[in-house]
């Protein structure tokens, strides 16, 4: 018995060594199943039927060679009584005399005994180890043992590769997913987080900003007459080409609703930030007019309004704290975020409205057209505005 056990702890060191060289699991498969041949010399073949409908996605089928052109192993052997029978009774099988292999051609292969483990995770099947020996040999108890230690490996190694596919899918979803979203979250944010991820603790601190206010017009109306589908299509479609031109003039994506964007502008001096945040606008004005032809019937005439203002604001991490969740965001706070949003909800048919502080940091720079006083909600005094398109 010792040195039946001996020989038992050498094949397993022996395999292990053999397979330690590769990280590809079909690979692996077939040395075990090479393995397995060498350590049963009178076996004519030995298989790893792959019987998990996922298993295509990690691994290829091994191939059978009792056949002179070699053929898929589940082809020959999955319906076979030995292999059927350890999938019933969920343990490894020894048919005494297995029944013939019969090949495409139509030649009858004799065969001896026939040998049959499943290999499960928890209740599943995922492969079945079928060892098939010559006429007039038999298996022995070793033979038996060294099988079953043969299928608790293969098991690892195919468990191990079905996790670390699925893993991997995970993971290219996540990715999937986060490279549109990634699109609008603000550049500072990351940078916090990458840099400092304490950081987003800090308080925050007061900086000359502009500040830019976007949405859709009409897009209620929009969204109860078409299907949400839709209009969430057309929505992320047009929001994606305004993304180029806010990060080409070092706009941070801060607020996002179903029909806006709050972008801030605060990496540099005043006029460099609202001439940045004016451009911008320009730009996704000119996104827009583009985009119309290819969002299709009914958005052809879409519009997106937009407000600019620029001063000075308390910029930092924001956190919203509620039953369920707690959110954070990088913001600009305080009256000047409140005139561009109020700039953002007075324009009409695609306009862009600036504020007076941000007309006086662009003046000799860009044109601007007055639009005159208007009385805003929730801003005591009336408000002199600009545009920056003389017809909308």
């Amino acid at each position: 018995m010792r040195q039946f056990y001996k020989e038992r702890f050498k094949a397993q060191k022996q395999l292990a060594k053999k397979i330690s060289t590769t990280l590809e699991v079909n690979a692996i498969l077939e040395k075990m199943r090479a393995e397995a041949r060498a350590l049963i010399p009178h076996a004519m073949e030995v298989c790893i039927l792959l019987l998990d409908s996922e298993a295509p996605n990690y691994t290829k089928p091994l191939q059978c060679q009792l056949y002179e052109t070699p053929v898929n192993c589940l082809s020959c052997k999955r319906f076979r009584p030995a292999v059927v029978d350890a999938m019933v009774k969920k343990k490894g099988i020894i048919t005494p005399l297995g029944e013939p292999v019969e090949r495409p051609d139509g030649e009858i292969v004799d065969i001896g005994p026939e040998m049959a483990f499943p290999i499960f995770s928890g209740d599943e099947v995922l492969a079945v180890i079928s060892v098939v020996s010559k006429p007039d040999t038999k298996f022995s108890k070793k033979d038996l043992l060294l099988m079953e230690d043969l299928a608790e490996t293969a098991g690892n190694v195919i468990i191990n590769a079905k996790q670390h596919w699925k893993l991997t899918q995970e993971k290219l979803q996540i990715s999937g997913t986060l490279s549109t979203l990634f699109k609008f979250v603000p550049q500072s944010v990351r940078h916090l987080v990458g840099k400092d991820p304490e950081g987003i603790n800090m308080a925050k601190e007061k900086k000359e900003v502009t500040v830019l206010f976007l949405d859709l017009e009409n897009y209620t109306r929009l969204s109860s007459s078409r299907p949400f589908t839709e209009v969430h299509a057309m929505v992320e479609k047009l929001f994606s080409r305004f993304v180029d031109p806010i990060q080409r003039f070092h706009g941070d994506i801060n607020e996002t609703s179903g029909d806006g964007l709050m972008i801030i502008f605060k990496d540099h001096d005043p006029k460099v930030n609202a001439n940045n945040a004016v451009m911008a606008s320009l730009d996704i004005h000119e996104q827009t007019r583009l985009a119309r032809e290819g969002l299709g019937e009914g958005f052809s005439t879409i519009n997106v309004n937009m407000g600019i203002n620029s001063g000075e604001a308390l910029v930092g991490m924001t956190q919203f704290s509620g039953a369920l969740d707690t959110r954070m965001t990088y913001t600009a706070s305080g009256p000047v975020t409140n005139l561009a949003a109020r700039l953002g909800g007075q324009a009409k048919g695609g306009d862009i409205l600036i504020g007076e502080n941000t007309k006086h940091l662009i003046q000799g720079i860009i044109s601007v057209h007055e639009r005159g006083l208007i009385k805003l909600k929730g801003i005591k005094e009336p408000v002199k505005v600009y545009s920056l398109l003389e017809n909308p």
